[in-house]
């Protein structure tokens, strides 16, 4: 078609940017600005038709899962536009900072054509892969814009009409971008003007709504240029703390700082951190006397640069947050094998309840778990005598002598059950044991009995028994490896070690060990807790400890005796190192480490987790974190 033809041409006209500047252009400037970003920036050529591009479906859960908080935010404000537009043949779509629609609105009679344009759940408007088109625009721009028709880049996406507004979190960064679009509209540019304006105010109305939720704790300073609204409707927001600086703002409030203080708005790293008095002829002191007990034609202030605003200041919220379960009743033995790890504590309690006693105990985990090192602090805390370990793979079906002893008429050959005497034996992996041998200990755990080898009596035993497998039980039993018999004498008190990959205090571990192989105190870098957190540990404490082993014994140490070392993932084996975005990461962990190195400085963290404030909130209060 002539109007394809014609397209193109205009659009490559721009290759000679310096010519086309000093020209009129019939274009609105943003539009210019993205098609030269088009053809100089991302190398695309306006003569290629490009299908719209769906992202596969494990690509959309994890846009989708990152943009979690967001999309429960939102909800209603989509809702609400969406209500606004209904039965207008718009269809509602909300994307992430890389242009995926993560949220999807539109008529079920127009979905296979919705989907075909790409105006669907999962569709990518990056302007890098689908050209000139108002997501993408948006997300380069920062700017609420139109994109009509020919505005595309594209000639494929010439009938469709699309406009979006950009939605910022706390920190100031572009977290999301909300837009309306039509199929085809015989409308001017100008018909859509109306929905630009819509967009703007539930983008807004979004970034009021998150500021609110992520500030129950904080000062919040709520403006607008009218006194009317502002309880209602404020047209912007700060968050502040409690020595008045501030820690988050949505875009209008970032904007007004912006002009106040002669920077660029969309510097947010700038603005954050900025003391209300540098913008506002205000002290955190007068913050009470623009609360609601006073009227809204009374509260208002002015900016340092002359600007007049109504202000409505909401004071923080005091709620208590729940501490992780602390270690109680637990000896100082016990107390060194775990952190914060409510797991391992309410385990460590029941070994505790458990080490006076005389029954014998099975301890069952992954191998290098701390079966052998768990049955070691019990025996120091419940007895007196000797702790014997027998590697019950190291032992043949004939040397029963050196389990159970050698005796004749004139001679007592001692074996290592009686070397336990008044102590603790333990058996390590007891389904390695043969057969014929676990039939003998049999009694020794019904009875505290046994028969040394040639002896035609049983010697009595007061040594405690401890029982450690690697092997699942149920499996042990299936397999016929722990007779039966043997298996349920055991297993009545039974202690399960968790997998180093599934418990809390992981870094905590790291932090002991770490300094134990290189004689001083070890920090890691935000890269070197993930990777800890991440990886997997399938040797579990003994992979960690030939870790920390390995690098004491390679890594260059600062040097003089008061000087730290800090590790990065880059120390780290490259199997160690942190793992793509499929990898599910230990959250917790991460939160808990990043939380006590930044000081709880939720800002801090959050922006070092590339998340804003409200996410962190929401992860502090499901796990039960709070400041030590």
């Amino acid at each position: 078609m002539q109007a394809d033809i014609d397209h193109i041409q205009e659009i490559e006209a721009m290759s000679q940017r310096a010519a086309f500047r000093g020209a009129r252009s019939v274009r609105d400037p943003i539009v210019v600005e993205s098609w030269l970003r088009c053809l100089e920036k991302h190398g695309l050529d306006p003569a290629a038709r490009s299908e719209a591009y769906i992202v596969p479906d494990s690509a959309l859960r994890f846009h989708r899962q990152r943009s979690e908080d967001l999309i429960s935010i939102a909800r209603s404000g989509i809702d609400g536009l969406y209500k606004l537009v209904a039965g207008q043949n718009y269809v509602l779509l909300l994307s992430d900072s890389a242009g995926v629609t993560v949220e999807y609105l539109g008529e079920e009679a127009q979905k296979d054509a919705l989907r075909k344009s790409g105006l669907y759940l999962g569709a990518e408007w990056s302007e890098a892969r689908a050209g000139t088109c108002a997501l993408g625009a948006c997300i380069e721009s920062g700017e609420p814009l139109i994109i009509h028709q020919s505005d595309h880049f594209d000639v494929s996406h010439g009938a469709l009409s699309c406009t979006a507004a950009p939605i910022y979190d706390t920190s100031g960064a572009l977290t999301a971008v909300l837009d309306v679009s039509l199929l085809s509209s015989p409308m001017p540019r100008a018909s859509q003007f109306l929905a630009l304006n819509l967009v703007r105010q539930a983008a807004r109305r979004i970034e009021m709504a998150n500021i609110m939720a992520e500030s129950r704790r904080d000062w919040v300073l709520r403006l607008a240029g009218s006194p009317d609204f502002l309880d209602v409707d404020p047209e912007a927001a700060l968050s502040l703390d409690c020595g008045g600086r501030v820690i988050g703002m949505t875009n209008g409030a970032a904007r007004l700082m912006a002009r106040s203080l002669g920077l660029d708005w969309r510097e947010g790293a700038r603005l954050i951190g900025r003391h209300v008095s540098e913008v506002f002829d205000l002290g955190l002191e007068t913050l009470e006397g623009l609360t609601r007990q006073r009227d809204a034609r009374d509260r208002f202030i002015e900016t340092r640069d002359g600007y007049r605003l109504f202000a409505h200041a909401i004071e923080p919220q005091r709620s208590f947050v729940p501490r992780i379960a602390r270690a109680r009743h637990i000896p100082a033995e016990l107390r060194d094998l775990a952190g914060d790890d409510p797991g391992m504590t309410q385990l460590l309690e029941q070994a505790a309840a458990l080490a006076n006693g005389q029954m014998p105990l099975l301890i069952d985990g992954e191998s290098g778990a701390g079966k052998s090192t768990l049955a070691r602090a019990i025996h120091a805390i419940g007895r007196r005598g000797p702790c014997i370990t027998v590697a019950c793979e190291t032992i043949d079906e004939d040397e029963a002598a050196i389990l159970f002893g050698r005796e004749d008429k004139r001679h007592f050959e001692p074996g290592l059950i009686d070397a336990a005497e008044g102590g603790t034996l333990i058996l390590d992996n007891l389904e390695d044991l043969p057969p014929r041998l676990q039939a003998r200990l049999v009694s020794l755990l019904t009875e505290h009995s046994y028969r040394p080898v040639g002896a035609t009596r049983e010697r009595r035993s007061t040594a405690r028994i401890i029982v450690t497998t690697a092997a699942d039980l149920a499996d042990l039993a299936a397999r016929n490896s722990l007779r039966r018999d043997l298996l349920h004498r055991v297993s009545g008190t039974r202690l399960s070690l968790p997998a180093l990959r599934h418990r809390r205090d992981i870094l905590g571990l790291a932090d002991k060990l770490f300094a134990q192989a290189f004689g001083m105190a070890v920090r890691f870098d935000a890269t070197a807790v993930a990777a800890l957190a991440n990886h997997d540990w399938t040797g579990n404490l003994h992979a960690l400890t030939s870790l920390a082993t390995t690098l004491a014994a390679t890594t260059r140490q600062p040097g003089g005796s008061s000087a730290a070392i800090t590790l990065t993932d880059k120390d780290f084996p490259p199997h160690l190192r942190t793992q793509g975005a499929d990898h599910t990461p230990n959250a917790l962990v991460i939160l808990g480490r990043l939380l006590d190195e930044a000081g709880w400085n939720v800002s801090a963290v959050a922006r070092q987790l590339g998340v804003d404030r409200s996410t962190i909130h929401r992860q502090i209060l499901r796990y039960g974190l709070s400041r030590a």
